[in-house]
């Protein structure tokens, strides 16, 4: 049963759709198939996990859009949040 979702193929994060515990099994299909993999922390429903494994510095990419950068190392199955994501924003200013 799918207790996860992913939305867009680049993302490297499922949302859980129900409260997942630590050393389950998180189930969600992408491109068609389905994929799973263990959950190492208890996460909250709505929350993120790590699909992969991600290293310091690189995007943080949810619904298709990258929503910051991993602040550490973040072994695939990690619950993602504030504690290891830190803010990144693109300067959007036309310059002239």
């Amino acid at each position: 049963m799918l207790n996860a979702m992913i939305v867009e193929p680049q993302d490297n994060v499922v949302v859980a759709i129900e409260p997942i515990a630590k050393g389950d099994t998180v189930t969600y299909t992408c491109n068609g198939e389905e994929k799973a993999l263990v959950a190492l922390e208890d996460v909250t429903i709505y929350h993120k996990i790590a699909a992969c494994d991600i290293p310091k510095g690189e995007p943080i990419c949810k619904y298709g859009e990258h929503i910051g950068l991993a602040a550490c190392d973040i072994k695939a199955g990690q619950h993602v949040h504030c504690h290891n994501l830190e803010n990144h924003r693109e300067n959007l200013e036309t310059k002239v």
